[in-house]
């Protein structure tokens, strides 16, 4: 009780200063609206009763949720869910579901907010993808009787150990568990050594396997890269981070002067990041063409992928897949986006967000690993060099998701056996 007691007077504390950084306005940084007390728990009642309760904290967790969702839907089509979303793009990308669900903000971790959101939503479960742990959102739950399962849940080793300096904090949470469902072996086994008793642990594998891309991707795909230039050599770096664009420019620029005809499709993580990127690619003296002003690109250098929405058809469109968030300690992005599009992967080094899955890709010779920029020329350069080389490369990537799927139906065996669906 006295962690709770602290952590509570804690947020309260810095509340101005928490609330500043999820509300102040940034350039190309898109608002919350009216919608911005939605995180205050004042969200709209439920329309329906006892609905199903989803949180997925932003784009990635509502893009790997998304087959799940469809599949309960499939075979509960009168099953009442609504799925919550911390940021506005994950808003934005659980906008795409329809009517399948209802969508509302998450609400902050005040004792005050998540007790009225409940009252308000009435859930009958909730379900966490991967591992948002929070105080007083588990506490209400217990309260309430609300059963919260974690799906697709990981805990790296250094989230582990920070767990562990904290066990007391820990143990106060882990009761309101009824069950995980883990990743990875590893991942299980590190819940445990948390306390966790196995008999609430169950390992499906990665529901982000179970990705598959339809028709129209790889059209849409086809068609951009048409507008690119079908004969141009075309490599993307998606999902790219601060610190990181300078580095992949001067790769391309090394790589220009093997390939002049190269082009660089450049996608950063953030949306809010789109103008500042675009004034880095123009400094450095680079021809840009944006997605967004649908301009002729023969003569452009570089692509920028200012869009949301779009990374799966600028994939298809691309030779070659870089993913950001890796060569910085930022412990990098999905790479089976690109891998179940059979496209060779680049990454950097710090991949500990997704540390099975890259050893995975890598000792099947879908993936490799790039230590600077130097180093991510020199490979981009290789692959041109060697086209089937790089198309095997592609098809050993997207034979490991292949090979790997199934978590999902895993999943849904665990919700319902825990659920009694």
């Amino acid at each position: 009780m006295i962690y709770r007691l602290v952590y509570n007077l804690l947020i309260h504390l810095f509340s101005p200063l928490l609330l500043a950084l999820l509300y102040w306005p940034k350039r190309g940084k898109p608002g919350f609206g009216q919608r911005w007390a939605e995180h205050l728990g004042l969200v709209p009642a439920s329309g329906q009763q006892a609905p199903l309760w989803l949180h997925a904290v932003s784009v990635g967790e509502v893009v790997a949720a998304t087959p799940l969702l469809k599949a309960l839907k499939a075979e509960y089509p009168t099953l009442p869910i609504v799925v919550t979303t911390t940021t506005r793009t994950g808003a934005d990308q659980a906008a795409k579901l329809g009517d399948l669900v209802e969508h509302r903000y998450a609400p902050l971790d005040f004792p005050w907010s998540v007790a009225l959101f409940l009252s308000r939503v009435r859930p009958s479960a909730l379900l966490v993808m991967e591992t948002e742990l929070w105080p007083n959102w588990l506490a209400a739950c217990g309260r309430r009787a609300v059963p919260v399962l974690l799906l697709n849940a990981r805990l790296s080793a250094r989230s582990c150990q920070r767990y562990r300096r904290f066990q007391g904090v820990f143990n106060q949470l882990s009761p309101h568990l009824q069950h995980i469902a883990c990743q990875h072996p590893d991942d299980a086994r590190r819940f445990a050594t948390l306390g966790i008793s196995t008999d609430k642990l169950t390992v499906t594998g990665s529901v982000k396997f179970d990705i598959g891309y339809d028709e129209k991707v790889h059209l849409q795909g086809k068609a951009l890269r048409e507008h690119l230039g079908a004969s141009r050599p075309v490599w993307i770096a998606a999902s790219t981070h601060e610190g990181e664009d300078e580095q992949l420019l001067a790769a391309h620029r090394q790589l220009l002067r093997q390939y002049p005809e190269s082009l660089l499709i450049l996608v950063p993580r953030h949306p809010q990041r789109f103008d500042q990127v675009a004034g880095l690619v123009r400094q450095q003296g680079f021809a840009l063409a944006r997605r967004t002003e649908q301009v002729a690109t023969a003569e452009a250098q570089v692509y920028l992928g200012d869009t949301m929405g779009e990374l799966p058809l600028m994939l298809a469109a691309a030779d070659i897949a870089f993913v950001g968030g890796s060569l910085i300690a930022r412990g990098g992005h999905n790479l089976l986006e690109p891998a179940a599009l059979a496209k060779p992967v680049l990454t950097g080094s710090s991949t500990f967000n997704f540390s099975d899955i890259s050893r995975q890709l890598i000792e099947a010779g879908g993936a490799r690993v790039v230590a600077d920029a130097d180093a991510l020329a020199r490979q981009l350069s290789r692959l041109l060099d060697e086209p089937d080389q790089t198309r095997l490369m592609g098809q050993q990537a997207l034979a490991v998701v292949k090979a790997n799927q199934g978590a999902l139906n895993r999943t849904l065996t665990v919700i319902k056996t825990q659920l009694a669906l």
